[in-house]
């Protein structure tokens, strides 16, 4: 096994930093805190949360400071600056170094319109579409920089090997993951988590009868609109919902297959740790509805998302590297 570079190094703490944003966005979503800073990127015009917010300072503001949602936005916020640097320090190292810039660069850039989804998530109000779009860009930020550890030569997993007729069973694998991700988020992000409080069924109905499908995805509402709470009506929700809980019957089937397939194969780790994060994940999602959604329970399901998408981005890797046209490529 290679012993780490420095640039492994930093790309592995860039990668558990990154996971920890994705969770305490999540966290922060899920305590209804995302506007407890209404401006961006301070907090009523401080970059630390004030103390006592006077009326010269709240005449330019419709909210009132709660100090504990406003901390937990800018612990966030914090957080995914320091995330910037160590990307923007990435970049520099890889120049320095003579290594390939694409994917550095990329990061950067992708993290440059990251930053603008976050502001655009306070000063749109939670717009649903730009929530969901903030979730999906953490999450490619997290999977490219697994994908620049993993073809880094100094990195410990840089000879790990599926066979490559795996990947397109892996590819549809994580197509499914990721659309079931945006399902959560468009769940969340609408406050429709709760719109069935049973499980199995919904409602008492394994097919719930009044559901709204016509108003369910529609991406833009206009402007203005403040979504804090939700806007939508009982049966919009629950399609919403009952959609999310289709494409996790769809994610598990594709999943546990992949996992029998890699066990037959004497892939057993990979094999294990795919089913196992599976099954946490169904467990998760059931305990959200059964206990009326916990706001940690919630969070660490979504932690456990981002590490189901992770896993599968390994063996999407680790199967086009096996290849024999590209065991020697790293670029």
């Amino acid at each position: 096994m290679s012993t780490p570079t420095l640039y492994s190094r930093l790309i592995i703490f860039s990668l558990l930093l990154a996971l920890c944003v994705v969770v305490l966005g999540a966290y922060v979503r899920l305590s209804d805190a995302g506007l407890g800073c209404p401006d961006w990127p301070g907090c009523y015009g401080q970059l630390m949360v004030p103390e006592i917010v006077t009326s010269e300072i709240t005449s330019s503001y419709e909210r009132p400071l709660e100090s504990a949602k406003a901390w937990k936005e800018m612990i966030h916020r914090y957080f995914a600056g320091t995330l910037g640097l160590l990307i923007l320090t990435l970049v520099i190292l890889a120049w320095k170094q003579a290594l390939a810039m694409k994917l550095p660069l990329f990061l950067l850039g992708l993290l440059i319109f990251q930053a603008l989804l976050g502001m655009w998530t306070v000063t749109l109000l939670l717009k649903p579409l730009v929530v969901m779009g903030h979730l999906l860009g953490g999450l490619s930020i997290l999977s490219l920089l697994l994908w620049l550890l993993l073809r880094d030569r100094g990195s410990p997993l840089s000879h790990v090997r599926i066979q490559p007729s795996f990947l397109p069973h892996i590819a549809l694998t994580l197509v499914a993951v990721i659309m079931q991700i945006m399902l959560g988020g468009w769940t969340s992000s609408n406050y429709a988590a709760l719109a069935c409080t049973d499980f199995p069924t919904c409602g008492g109905h394994w097919i719930p009868p009044d559901m709204n499908f016509s108003e369910a995805f529609v991406p833009w509402r206009g402007l203005g609109i403040d979504y804090e709470g939700g806007i939508l009506d009982s049966a919009t929700r629950i399609a919403i919902h009952y959609s999310h809980r289709i494409g996790a019957v769809v994610v598990f089937c594709l999943a546990t297959l992949l996992s029998i397939r890699l066990w037959k194969q004497h892939a057993h780790v990979p094999a294990l740790i795919l089913l196992g994060l599976l099954l946490l994940q169904w467990g998760l999602g059931i305990s959200n509805v059964v206990f009326n959604l916990p706001v940690l329970v919630a969070a660490a399901h979504n932690g456990v998302a981002a590490l189901l998408l992770l896993t599968l981005v390994s063996f999407l890797y680790f199967s086009w590297a096996a290849a024999p046209s590209r065991e020697n490529h790293y670029d």
